[in-house]
């Protein structure tokens, strides 16, 4: 793609949402040789800066208590990338190609939106103190403080980022309970039967784990003192983690007339339905050609992989190319690593390596007769081979025979 061919093509390029997405999205546009106009808008008054950290590293006794920032002000200078910062998007008018945001009228001739996701709070505590999500610094603060004030902690919602919180407050050796109200965890993610064996790791860190449970009420006037169950139980607590999902950050686009449903609904190019506008991130819901399907992953490597894939189809829509990818995504619990590559199918799962009951395992997803997706606990040397598996669209039973075969080698 020559220069040439750029600067025919927009002549402005905002970016709404100071995410990962966002940031990566102006760094491509660059690199792609786009010269024009770049605006960011976010409405944190921060430079963009590294969210996984904020659940772990963070929240760790010796911990960092500063983010991750991917880059400096005068790095954004040279770049010659206009930055709104603590300036929420209100609004978007397609047919004028302009955001309103700051009570302001941004034009656009190409738009990239990357405004991620909400953390869902729990109903009837708002304004509680002791009460927290964990999405913003503010948040990872506001945890981390509780923490060092030795909090008993509890988690509502078994998922991967509460599970980081609960294993924090362990490693303090801080009481701490995550309240789960599906039978078991993860289930959504990694299917029932892993769900439960990761589960495994709480109870064997000395977290107590209560499934098949909701939170009925909290108790406390004006700090939270605890968690009443639905089975009529209270849990004392000082701190109260909600890790119950996020929603995509899609409300300023009301009467905008872009297909909006869980998420931006994006085709195979992350085109958002009106011409020049593309999503990416967390609040992008696109179609995925390597699994044909939707799909909306709240995962840092896709976030960062379709930002700038967005930006360079917005800057070159001559050269549209699709956005395809195996999702990828890790965590840390209690010193184990988790990670997950590609789709929990649900026609069956086998464990290749190791035991789930165990500190180390392997375990393959099949859709039909297709590899669709790898769990490992402590098998970093193993998922990313079977990634790329999942790219190359292996068969099952070929997954399996690599697996043997490697195990036979190993051995």
């Amino acid at each position: 793609m020559s220069a040439s061919a750029v600067h025919a093509g927009p002549r402005s390029l905002v970016v709404v949402g100071a995410s990962l997405a966002g940031l990566r999205a102006v760094e491509a546009a660059r690199k792609a040789g786009f010269t024009s106009r770049i605006t960011l808008i976010g409405d944190e008054p921060r430079l963009p800066y590294d969210r996984p950290p904020l659940s772990k590293q963070m929240l760790a006794p010796d911990g960092p208590t500063d983010p991750v920032t991917f880059r400096g002000r005068a790095e954004f200078d040279e770049l010659g990338v206009e930055l709104l910062l603590g300036t929420p998007a209100t609004g978007l008018d397609p047919d004028a190609k302009v955001v309103h945001a700051g009570g302001a009228e941004v034009p656009y001739d190409a738009l990239v939106i990357a405004t991620g996701a909400a953390a869902c709070g729990l109903p009837g505590t708002e304004g509680l103190a002791g009460v927290h999500v964990l999405r913003t610094l503010d948040d990872a603060r506001a945890v981390r403080r509780a923490l060092d004030e030795g909090a008993r902690t509890v988690v509502v919602g078994a998922g991967f980022i509460g599970s980081e919180v609960a294993s924090a407050a362990r490693k303090r050796g801080l009481p701490a309970t995550v309240v789960e109200a599906l039978p078991a965890p993860l289930v959504r993610s990694v299917g029932r039967e892993l769900g439960a064996a990761l589960s495994s790791l709480h109870t064997r860190n000395g977290t107590v784990l209560r499934c098949g449970q909701a939170v009925a009420a909290v108790e406390g006037a004006d700090r939270i003192e605890g968690v009443r169950l639905t089975d009529g139980t209270v849990i004392g607590a000082d701190l109260v983690v909600v890790g119950i999902g996020a929603m995509p950050r899609t409300e300023w686009l009301a009467g905008s007339g872009l297909p909006v449903d869980d998420g931006v609904v994006c085709d195979e190019f992350l085109g958002a339905g009106a011409p020049g506008v593309y999503a990416a991130g967390d609040v992008a819901r696109w179609h995925n050609v390597l699994f044909d399907r939707s799909m909306r992953v709240e995962h840092w490597s896709a976030a960062a992989e379709q930002g700038a894939r967005a930006a360079r189809n917005a800057v070159a829509p001559e050269d549209l190319r699709p956005y395809s990818t195996v999702p990828y995504f890790w965590s840390d619990w209690y010193g184990s690593r988790i990670q997950f590559a590609g789709v929990a199918a649900e026609d069956g799962v086998e464990i290749v390596s190791g035991d789930p009951a165990g500190d180390h395992f392997v375990a393959l997803y099949r859709e039909g007769d297709r590899l669709t997706g790898v769990l490992t606990l402590n098998g970093q040397r193993h998922v990313m081979k079977y990634r790329r598996l999942i790219a190359q669209h292996a068969r099952f039973d070929e997954a399996v025979a690599f697996a043997r075969a490697s195990a036979t080698t190993a051995s």
